[in-house]
């Protein structure tokens, strides 16, 4: 009989898109198995996973945080018997939990239903939904190494790294980069900086872009693609015209090509979320990182610290992201050669591409676990 996995996955690209990616590699490793989605109404889960060609159910679990953690009891209840109901009617034979919220009652209502259930945990700190989620399985996947001194000793917790879309899990740097470097319009003599605020953007990193516009205005050897977001794009577009050096910007609110973006790229200014940080290191690119200022725990921080270590990337905190202080660090990384090779290598040594295959592996054993073929 084929198995039949449900991935809980929701709320921001960060936890559905590395789930799309497990259900791509599950689907790779067994065509039969049968593979669908939990999430909830309010996250980009309701578009996203419907146009990926996999089934959703909706149910109706909040928070942890804000305004709707009031309400966090009920609403775990609610959500648990309403998971419950997914599972049996998916004859569920593992859970998998990609972090979030969501997680919670997807892998509480597989316990009680005595359904074998796995976590995964992407950034370097662990939030607090997955330490809750952890001690409902023995079963828990980190990106990274650090994570996993956080978890109970009693779980079976394997550093696999974060699942990532065929796209980029097979990136050919040498292969893809004449064509990306044609479709930006640089020649092999320019270098180009990459500056990358995430899905939303990011306002400090935009005006870090226009002051290294306005700093490299009179050099012809460096051009920059700002990924501005939509909410700050007008603004940052207003601002290059101004500085008199949006000829040197390639400014877009969204990038429809990030494996061209990459390869493209000779450094990256980005924030050090879990998702880029795994990215950086399969696409080997070399980046000064910025993190996110309020992130709970500093986790962006963390992420950051095994590039770091390893000499792949330096990290600049949100308050002295200035053309300044950046600047000089992005022109001293560019002007040598053995520097960027150095960071390169750096990057490649920290990848793991094979993490949704890993996964997928995983969620394929524990179908066949006599735990689930004995429900």
């Amino acid at each position: 009989m084929a198995a039949s996995i449900v991935i809980a996955a929701g709320g921001t690209g960060g936890h559905i898109y590395p789930g799309l990616a497990v259900a791509d590699a599950l689907r790779r490793a067994d065509p039969t198995a049968s593979v669908s989605f939990v999430g909830t109404g309010r996250g980009l889960e309701t578009t996203i996973v419907p146009r990926s060609g996999y089934e959703l159910d909706l149910i109706d679990m909040v928070p942890f945080a804000g305004l709707a953690a009031a309400s966090l009891p009920f609403a775990l209840v609610r959500s648990t018997i309403q998971a419950r109901r997914v599972l049996r009617r998916r004859h569920a034979d593992v859970a998998v939990g990609m972090g979030a919220y969501l997680s919670v009652p997807v892998v509480l209502a597989a316990r009680l239903a005595g359904t074998p259930s796995l976590v995964h945990e992407s950034g370097a700190v662990p939030g607090r939904a997955n330490l809750v989620a952890a001690r409902l399985t023995t079963n828990v996947a980190t990106a990274f190494p650090d994570a996993v001194s956080a978890f109970p000793r009693s779980a079976s917790v394997r550093t696999v790294g974060m699942p990532l879309g065929t796209e980029l899990a097979g990136f050919d740097r040498s292969e893809l980069r004449p064509q990306a470097r044609q479709a930006y319009g640089v020649d092999d003599a320019t270098l180009l900086v990459l500056v990358n605020g995430g899905s939303q953007g990011a306002s400090s990193l935009n005006r870090l872009a226009v002051g290294l516009a306005e700093r490299w205005r009179e050099r012809h050897d460096v051009r920059l693609v700002v990924k501005s977001g939509p909410r700050d794009h007008d603004r940052t577009q207003a601002a290059l015209r101004a500085s008199g050096a949006a000829h040197l910007v390639t400014l877009t609110p969204f990038l429809e090509r990030m494996d061209h973006a990459y390869a493209a790229a000779d450094v990256a200014v980005c924030r050090p979320g879990a998702g880029t940080v795994a990215e950086l290191a399969v696409v080997g690119l070399p980046a000064v990182l910025v993190p996110y200022p309020h992130a709970p725990f500093d986790h962006q921080a963390h992420n950051a610290a095994a590039l770091v270590a390893a000499g792949a990337a330096q990290l600049v905190r949100d308050h002295d992201a200035t053309a300044e202080v950046v600047g000089p660090l992005l022109e001293a990384i560019l002007e040598d050669r053995g520097t960027l090779e150095r960071m390169r290598s750096g990057m490649v040594g920290l990848a793991r591409p094979r993490a949704a295959e890993e996964l997928a592996a995983w969620a394929l054993e524990l179908a066949a676990s006599p735990a689930s073929l004995t429900r």
